[in-house]
């Protein structure tokens, strides 16, 4: 049985970590988003203590995952739980380690940013570059 790791983020506008996950890559019906929390289910479909509004099933992570998951904390921020296993196994679009959670991260910002600027009027132009990195560029 795989052990949850819990990784602070900074991830508080739910519906721009929407729209980062699909930009990594899942769709819609591929995560799931919920008023309270759910569980969280492992491998082998056992249920787990761990609990999240925002969760990837297993069967859309990889072959022998354990579901993904974002809970929100009291401060409005949310944590990523994530199996030890997933951390370290290539899944679909894994392993979802540090580094693929700073890829969403990175997604998020970027969304939330152009929300921003966009609700202010502004015009905002979004470049991915070859080393992965997002540009944005604002004008009014």
């Amino acid at each position: 049985m795989s052990h949850f790791v819990q990784c602070q983020t900074q991830i508080r506008d739910r519906s721009a970590l929407c729209r980062a996950l699909q930009e990594l890559g899942w769709g819609d019906g591929e995560f799931e988003v919920h008023a309270a929390p759910v569980p969280l289910y492992g491998y082998q479909g056992d249920e787990r203590r761990e609990r999240a509004e925002v969760v990837i099933r297993r069967q859309f992570v990889g072959d022998a995952s354990n579901d993904i998951g974002f809970a929100r904390q009291p401060d409005g921020t949310s944590l990523a739980i994530i199996s030890e296993y997933d951390q370290r196994s290539r899944g679909r679009f894994g392993p979802y380690d540090q580094a693929w959670l700073g890829r969403l991260t990175q997604a998020y910002a970027a969304h939330v940013l152009t929300a921003q600027y966009q609700r202010k009027g502004w015009q905002v132009h979004r470049e991915q570059r070859e080393d992965g990195t997002i540009r944005l560029l604002v004008r009014r």
